[in-house]
């Protein structure tokens, strides 16, 4: 029979979930539940062999959500009883300085994971709970937190200190934690198989783009530095997060705007980005309006890219040179418009782009600049439930996590 893990991700208002084939790689089945707690109908889809199921209905809580995404399994299939299931990982975006690796779920973890929510507010508290649901769901499977945060435990400490007051810093926990790590450590992992080069030496920056954006630089494998920090708000202009922006700003609105500390965690995180400066979260629709001349889209597009270069600058002189540029994540791996913006301001250092091979929607990993290019350009599709399946199947295999907590 084959092994699968079932991937849940919860957020505040939503859950996304797949469930993993440990010996494809593919996902089997996959949903998405949202308005969660909302006054209005929540959404539920269930898509397994072909066919997409969906139910509008209020969602008054994740248990709630949860019982019936298990009744879709039951009812739409595959039933988990008979799919060989494993274990089920749960996605967490902040591990803090605690879990620099996975963890098996026990009232321990869970309660230090709702600790962390002051680190990650709309994350870690609904992924806690998201947990404690399907223990009581699931008993009989070992459940497994598996942490955004873990591959940039590694970074040096260069890249991971604040040129803040030093007790404040160590008082509240405030460093560069990184956000997106389990795909930027499962693109870089793949990489050089992509592009015929070894591992070890390896110079690459991954650019992971999608609503949320961040870049990381990796030198064999191994991350040196990361654009996100103590939240994701931090680096790169992202879909509704303004990125990196100077903190006096914040000093600014409280003391000529009046706004409140809420106020502006909703204005930097939800309003600003590409939503704040176009009206449109959708890259497809702002590239539509940056071709037809639309100058707030123009404006938008040249400060995303320009931020992308920026990091690209930045890395490789980190680095030392760079040996692969890699796109990945909703945006990366399908707005050629924006890959092709950012390879042109390359073009000085030798990037050479291959416009055909650029233009070309694949689903699978290639290689988009020409053979004399001084940088190797790649496209890699990432896949986080992929990475998390495997993490989670292998604490479920060993009993144990690195912590010592064994499973029941």
């Amino acid at each position: 029979m084959a092994q699968t893990v079932l991937v849940i991700n919860s957020g505040s208002s939503s859950i996304k979930y797949q469930l993993v084939d440990l010996e494809s790689g593919e996902g089997i089945a996959s949903g998405l539940v949202e308005k969660i707690g909302e006054p209005i109908d929540g959404h539920y889809k269930h898509e397994f062999n072909g066919e997409k199921h969906e139910l509008e209905e209020p969602v008054h809580n994740h248990e709630e959500g949860l019982k019936r995404v298990l009744g879709f399994f039951k009812e739409y299939g595959p039933d988990l009883e008979n799919s060989g299931i494993v274990a089920v990982g749960h996605r967490v975006v902040q591990g803090g300085s605690i879990f620099p690796n996975p963890a098996l779920v026990n009232d321990k973890t869970i309660a230090e994971v709702k600790d962390l929510a002051v680190l990650a507010p709309l994350h870690n508290g609904p992924e806690a709970e998201g947990a404690e649901v399907m223990g009581k769901l699931l008993p009989d499977v070992p459940q497994i937190f598996v942490f955004d945060s873990s591959f940039f435990f590694q970074l040096p400490k260069e890249a991971n200190t604040y040129a803040l007051n030093k007790d404040v810093a160590q008082k509240y926990s405030i460093r560069r934690y990184g956000a997106h790590g389990t795909s930027h450590e499962y693109v870089g992992s793949i990489v050089p198989d992509i592009v015929g080069k070894p591992a070890k030496g390896l110079k690459q920056i991954v650019l992971h783009i999608g609503n949320g954006a961040s870049a990381s630089a990796q030198v064999s494998g191994h991350p040196i530095d990361t654009s996100m920090g103590l939240t994701p708000l931090e680096g790169l202009m992202m879909g509704s997060r303004t990125g990196d922006i100077d903190p006096a700003v914040v000093f600014h609105l409280i003391r000529n705007a009046n706004m409140s500390v809420d106020e502006l965690d909703d204005l930097f995180n939800k309003k600003s980005g590409m939503i704040g400066m176009t009206g449109y979260g959708d890259m497809r629709e702002i590239d539509r309006l940056f071709e037809e001349g639309d100058e707030d889209a123009i404006v938008a597009m040249n400060v995303y890219v320009h931020r992308i270069v920026g990091y690209i600058g930045n890395y490789t002189a980190q680095m030392g040179g760079v040996d692969v540029i890699t796109f990945t994540a909703g945006v990366g791996e399908n707005d050629d418009l924006v890959r092709a913006m950012v390879c042109e301001k390359l073009k000085p250092f030798g990037v050479k782009l291959d416009k055909e091979k650029n233009s070309t929607r694949s689903k699978e990993p290639r290689i988009i600049s020409t053979p004399d290019s001084s940088v190797t350009i790649a496209v890699v599709p990432t896949n986080e439930e992929l990475a998390i399946a495997r993490k989670a199947a292998k604490i479920a295999a060993a009993g144990v996590d690195s912590y010592g907590n064994t499973v029941k």
